[in-house]
């Protein structure tokens, strides 16, 4: 009995001992064994693990791809228009030794702090290196710029046993004081596009009317023309038939013509003629007739 009661209180502490020997790694997580401060054991792969207990610690590490968003700093561009800009990157504990080495018993946080500042030391030195202006930033080049800030973050990380996965520029905004300068210049420009737009479109319409105009005096030159050769053609039947009729018949010829004449002379309100009595003109009025009335008498 006195055994027993030894033993089982044994029991216990040798249970206990050897559950608290006992450690699991998850497949999200990173662990290293120290003991008293010094590494012994990395375990990097999902499983169970054993240390000494009460003599070794596990320490864990998120294996994931984390998150960090940094604060609005100001950056100045080749062309000294100020921008706000603030980023967000994606890291991940690359070197769990390297990560304690450099933050020791910190963790996490000291960590996103220190990578928070390379972040912005790298962003001003990008954003603000020579050839960089704000239009660049604002446009597609702003890609490229993200990528040289995540290979230059990555080269300072990589003393902290971090490995920057991207970086992203979230906002791009003008400083509160610069934008109505900034929305008054925009204006300007935008103002002087349309100035030009619309020189253009004149200079345009100037081309079509001239065109046009050119046009409008070649067809009309040119149905002038053909208007003037069928005038002349009609005028040369027209006396061709007036011959003919003159060759076929003298006297009738001279009538029509004289009567042609009377109605021409007497158009109007006016129909009173001074002239002698014998003149030729009054020959088919008087009853002389012309030739064919002499003839007749």
């Amino acid at each position: 009995m006195k055994k027993l009661g030894i033993l089982i209180p044994v029991a216990v502490l040798a249970v206990a001992g050897a559950l608290s020997s006992i450690f699991i790694v998850t497949e999200t997580e990173k662990v290293l064994v120290l003991q008293f401060g010094q590494i012994k054991q990395i375990k990097d792969t999902p499983g169970l693990g054993f240390k000494i207990p009460l003599i070794q610690e596990v320490v864990r590490y998120d294996d994931r791809i984390l998150s960090l968003d940094t604060t609005e700093i100001e950056v100045t561009p080749s062309d000294d228009r100020r921008l706000v800009v603030d980023a967000f990157a994606r890291y991940r504990i690359a070197d769990v030794v390297r990560f304690r080495q450099a933050v020791g018993a910190l963790g996490e946080r000291a960590a996103e702090a220190r990578l928070a500042s390379i972040l912005q030391t790298q962003i001003r030195a990008v954003l603000g290196s020579e050839g960089v202006t704000s239009n660049t930033i604002l446009s597609s080049d702003r890609a490229a710029l993200m990528v040289e800030i995540r290979n230059k973050a990555q080269a300072r990380a990589e003393a902290l046993g971090l490995d920057v996965v991207d970086v992203r520029l979230k906002q791009t905004n003008l400083p509160e004081q610069n934008l109505d300068a900034t929305f008054a210049r925009m204006r300007a420009e935008r103002e002087r596009e349309a100035a030009d737009e619309v020189a253009r479109g004149e200079e345009a319409a100037q081309r079509v009317r001239a065109q046009a105009d050119r046009t409008v005096v070649e067809l009309v030159s040119e149905a002038r023309k053909e208007s003037e050769i069928v005038r002349g053609e009609a005028d040369a039947q027209r006396n061709k038939i007036f011959a003919d009729a003159f060759s076929a018949d003298p006297d009738f010829f001279e009538f029509y013509r004289s009567m042609s004449a009377y109605e021409n002379a007497l158009k109007g309100s006016n129909s009173t003629l001074v002239i002698t009595p014998d003149s030729e003109f009054f020959e088919y009025l008087d009853g002389s007739g012309g030739r064919g009335a002499a003839a007749a008498q």
